[in-house]
């Protein structure tokens, strides 16, 4: 490892003196004005990373459902996962060393972790569709060069794209083709399969809105849609033509708002759905005949699909252990739903699909959504091609998912961002400051069927407060009363929280 080389190189990528960040739940997220030397330092960790694990590691270059002005990075596990927790640890280090400490650090991680630098480095690089993507990307790049790794640049991906690349390389070709045709063609061709199968409800051809959040989705989806354009027509808005990135669009505009993109209108029946600005979460909804606005997020996906794989396994008389996965964001009428009519066990976990998705596995059949739309199911072979059946409830409306959907009460929750808290039992409960959890049990005591919780964001410098209730008076008082509670409590600065309702 040639120090000098780093030293010289990493003057280029200068950190502005004493500033810090933290590798959060997705990797680094602020203004992207800040950010050239963390793609720097986080292609020197991807090597080293690379060189350790003996395998293809990914660096994706995105913010998110974050606005456009910003901009972000994470680095993509042999598996297609998350970078492991121990690394992560390493990044933040590494990225908020003072610049003549960088060598020292780089050489505490080669040691610590045992990295052979004589093996050989391979990092797979992607970008979304921000202004600054493509500039940090070349950071990133010269990160990885300055180590001597090797380097294929996608370009332009969505998230899951990339980490279906690195997952790709890693198993020798065995899971699919690490191209971009060799994703169209694995994904469409299950998709193709799939409803080749059910029944169409008189339709000749299904149709589907896209929100696509002025962001990667609507090229990439445009790039995918010949491959089953014979069965499914899609109509896409908010394809990046015109409007911002992320702005009164994409899933948690939809999420958050309980209402229809900007620029998409909808008719009674009509499906649609919303991405976020990589691709990597998506809401669905539709209006009923009397105009009222209904949201499939990721609480309702993860309990329709939970439902029947349960009821399916009774009926082929498999004794496989199924569990949902759940954050404290998950609506509590959801949970309740899952646990006491369905008996089927749910756990919580810290925010982020890496807690999720870890959990997950630890069951014969794992069903993991984030409510914002982070998401999917892992499951046996024994089970997964009859998930047909689930689909084609969905699509005529008249069966079990579709009464199961009725059923479920749409408990509101509204976020609000404040000074920084310190949390334990998966974030559902505040530590400091001293007083503050007691006097939200408090307030949650007034109002029915209610729970809120107080976190520290794991992708913005911000903490957030979570409010529900049985209506959405109810959850916007609990919320703002919440805000003050902080805002009194943890040194809240400048205009004190005002009500929204």
């Amino acid at each position: 490892m040639d120090l000098e080389a780093v030293c010289k190189r990493s003057a280029l990528h200068a950190k502005p003196r004493g500033l810090i960040l933290q590798y959060g739940t997705a990797g680094f997220r602020t203004n992207a004005q800040h950010l050239d030397h963390i793609m720097f330092r986080m292609g020197l960790l991807a090597v080293l990373r690379s060189k350790q694990t003996r395998s293809t590691i990914g660096v994706m270059v995105t913010a998110s459902h974050n606005p456009e002005e910003d901009n972000g990075v994470k680095l993509v596990d042999p598996l297609g996962e998350m970078l492991a927790p121990s690394w992560e640890e390493h990044a933040t280090c590494l990225a908020s060393a003072e610049e003549q400490d960088v060598p020292q650090v780089l050489a505490a991680i080669v040691e610590k972790e045992a990295v052979d630098l004589t093996q050989t480095a391979f990092i797979v690089i992607a970008r979304d569709t921000r202004p600054s993507s493509e500039k940090l990307s070349q950071s990133v790049i010269d990160g990885v060069t300055v180590l001597g790794g090797q380097f294929h640049d996608y370009g332009l991906l969505t998230t899951p794209q990339l980490h279906y690349m690195v997952y790709c390389r890693n198993s020798g070709g065995r899971y699919g083709q690490a191209t971009v045709e060799g994703y169209c063609q694995k994904l469409s061709k299950a998709f193709v399969d799939l409803t080749n199968q059910v029944s169409c409800s008189g339709d000749v051809k299904r149709s589907v809105k896209v929100d696509c959040a002025n962001g990667i989705g609507a090229l990439k989806l445009r790039e995918m849609e010949h491959y089953f354009s014979r069965g499914l027509s899609v109509l896409l808005f908010n394809d990046g033509t015109e409007g911002r990135l992320n702005h009164l669009c994409g899933a948690d505009f939809v999420k958050s708002q309980q209402k229809p993109p900007q620029g998409m209108e909808m008719k009674s029946g009509e499906r649609c759905c919303s991405f976020d600005g990589d691709a990597d979460r998506i809401v669905y909804y539709y209006c009923d005949a009397d105009g009222h606005f209904h949201l499939i997020d990721g609480d309702k996906i993860a309990t329709l699909i939970s439902s029947f794989l349960k009821e399916l396994l009774l009926e082929i008389g498999e004794s496989l252990n199924l569990g949902v996965v759940q954050t404290a964001y998950a609506n509590g009428s959801s949970t309740r739903y899952l646990e006491e009519v369905m008996k089927v066990p749910v756990y919580c976990t810290k925010t982020g699909v890496k807690h999720l998705h870890h959990k997950a596995q630890e069951f014969d059949i794992g069903v993991y959504f984030e409510a914002n739309g982070h998401g999917t199911a892992l499951f046996s072979e024994a089970v997964e091609v009859k998930i047909k059946r689930l689909a084609q409830e969905l699509d005529d409306g008249k069966g079990k998912a579709a009464r199961m959907l009725a059923s479920i009460i749409d408990l509101f929750n509204q976020v609000a961002d404040r000074r920084v808290i310190s949390t334990t039992d998966a974030e559902r409960q505040a530590v400091t400051p001293p007083g503050l959890q007691e006097a939200i049990n408090d307030l949650v005591k007034k109002y029915t069927l209610a729970r809120a919780f107080v976190r520290p964001s794991g992708t913005e410098d911000i903490v957030r407060v979570y409010a529900e209730a049985n209506s959405q008076e109810s959850a916007d008082r609990l919320a703002y009363e919440v805000s003050l509670l902080v805002f009194q409590l943890a040194g809240g600065i400048g205009e004190r929280p005002q009500p929204t309702f």
